[in-house]
């Protein structure tokens, strides 16, 4: 990926992982044979296509948050890992 397109790109959605999921998931589209919404340069990567795309409001993204009746109160986190020590047994 070149770091220009991902500096455009992050301007246009701040969020990165929200702009990691797009970009995966475009290039999903884009390897099983969807037609690029931009133009590009032949032996251009997906990734780059895929950037571009977002970095010229192509792409855009909708959060699902808050909608029908979703509230923040109804957000469950996913509970911490705890880890605890082996001990060893005395022989």
């Amino acid at each position: 990926m070149k770091p220009e397109l991902v500096k455009a790109a992050n301007e246009v959605i701040q969020n990165q992982q929200i702009l990691v999921n797009m970009v995966s998931r475009r290039v999903r589209q884009l390897t099983i044979g969807h037609r690029p919404l931009v133009e590009f340069v032949p032996g251009m990567g997906h990734a780059d296509v895929a950037l571009s795309e977002i970095a010229n409001g192509k792409l855009t993204f909708e959060s699902t948050l808050g909608q029908n009746g979703n509230t923040s109160k109804d957000v469950v986190q996913f509970p911490g890992i705890i880890v605890s020590k082996k001990t060893k047994k005395a022989a």
